[in-house]
């Protein structure tokens, strides 16, 4: 018995297998031909074809409360944030608080079902979504971002993460919104100790999210050091705060900018103090000119991650919630361009990306969940190079989504054949 049969599936070793798929495992990898489908009863059959199939996508980081509200708050912060050296990027979150003003759950709600519809389409099945908690748009946000996500609690692995985007010295109240947050049903504690206006607030910032996720047993992520200052030096303050509570493990940092500036010796010295601590990243290289040295943090096997991190909001008006267009557009900003990188890439934004998000059994094999995509193309060259929609979506063992993308050329000589694949 089974439920899903997907037949003649490329693996990125190069074979070409069949796949039994039976109560939302992957029960069964044989070569192709081997499984007789007309013998399994009642399962449904995916023809792949021959093309590549690999695990679904994963997103570290996302502002899901935010998604599609670039109409809302303008250019002004886009520009301050993205500028230079990203000198900015306080201003920007200051001049895009004013977006919270006008939070409300009935508009919130359509634009977060919207980003998770576009999330199942293109294979991104799991996710860790920041929405904001503070005083000015009090817990809304988060309700109109719980709302959605419950919609889509059979498809979808969303991990919520409490984010007191203002800070919680520099706006108090906001670490009793993200107590209450976690009451609610938030399940990571999340920070942005860079942007109170001390180190000693900083620091106080990181104690208070990393005692927060000891004391209720959460997973803690931080966007840390995002500006162009080398003189940043929150992602420290984490490893460390995570070696103080317990937490090893258990943190994630997001961006992590400045540490592109540092000299070398300060970034082999905080890689090895992650390492320590268990710490994690997630670059976003294409919402900034300054990122994470992603190449470097790799290299020391130092779990690195990359992130949608936003979608026509304040801070990036782009975005598809495509994890392939994401590798796409990070291969030209790290300059991954060989066979062996573009591999790598696959893996930050799917088998990486999930040990960045302590997601366990995320690998196409015998016995773990059945979240799978069978893509258009058969080379992973091709994949990331047409970075579209995968022909079918599996989550939990069933078809979720099917895109078919076919273009004909009426009275053009030389161009038929089939140009969908």
């Amino acid at each position: 018995m089974a439920a899903l049969v997907v037949r003649a599936a490329r693996l990125r070793d190069g074979r070409v297998v069949d796949l039994v798929v039976d109560e939302g495992r992957v029960t069964a990898i044989a070569d192709a031909g081997v499984v007789d489908v007309g013998a399994v009863d009642g399962a449904a059959v995916l023809e792949a074809d021959g093309r590549l199939v690999t695990e679904s996508f994963v997103n570290g980081h996302m502002h899901l409360d935010k998604v599609h509200s670039l109409d809302r708050v303008g250019d002004g912060a886009l520009g301050a944030y993205t500028a230079g050296s990203m000198g900015s990027a306080m201003t920007a979150i200051e001049v895009a608080r004013t977006v919270k003003e006008d939070y409300d759950r009935a508009w919130i709600t359509p634009n977060v079902r919207r980003a998770l519809v576009e999330a199942v389409r293109h294979g991104t099945l799991h996710l860790q979504a920041f929405v904001d908690v503070d005083t000015t748009g009090g817990l809304e946000g988060l309700h109109g971002v719980l709302d959605a996500v419950a919609e889509f609690a059979d498809v979808l692995d969303v991990q919520v993460v409490a984010f007191p985007q203002d800070g919680v010295v520099r706006d108090p109240g906001a670490a009793e919104l993200g107590e209450q947050a976690i009451e609610l049903g938030a399940d990571v504690v999340g920070g942005i100790p860079w942007i109170e206006h001390s180190v000693r607030d900083q620091q106080r910032h990181v104690d208070w999210a990393c005692e927060l996720a000891a004391r209720t047993g959460r997973r803690v992520a931080m966007l840390t050091d995002d500006a162009g200052d080398p003189a940043l030096r929150t992602t420290e303050m984490l490893a460390v705060g995570m070696l103080d509570h317990d937490l090893v493990g258990l943190g994630v940092a997001c961006h992590a900018r400045a540490v592109g500036t540092y000299e070398r010796p300060s970034q082999l010295q905080l890689a090895g103090l992650a390492g320590k601590a268990g710490l994690a990243f997630v670059s976003d290289p294409q919402t900034g000119p300054l990122h994470l040295p992603v190449d470097l943090f790799d290299s020391l096997d130092v779990p690195v991650a990359l992130g949608q991190d936003d979608i026509s909001d304040a801070y990036y008006p782009f975005g598809r919630h495509s994890m392939l267009e994401i590798a796409f557009l990070c291969a030209h900003a790290l300059g991954w361009l060989s066979g062996p990188q573009q591999e790598r890439l696959l893996d930050l934004v799917t088998t990486r990306a999930a040990d960045v998000l302590g997601i366990s059994g995320h690998v196409l094999a015998e016995g773990r969940p059945a979240n799978l995509v069978v893509h258009q193309h058969e080379r992973v060259l091709d994949v990331l190079r047409h970075h579209e929609a995968p022909r079918w979506v599996v989550s939990r063992g069933r078809v979720v989504a099917e895109t078919v993308a076919t273009t004909t050329f009426p009275g053009i000589a030389g161009a038929e054949g089939d140009h969908g694949r």
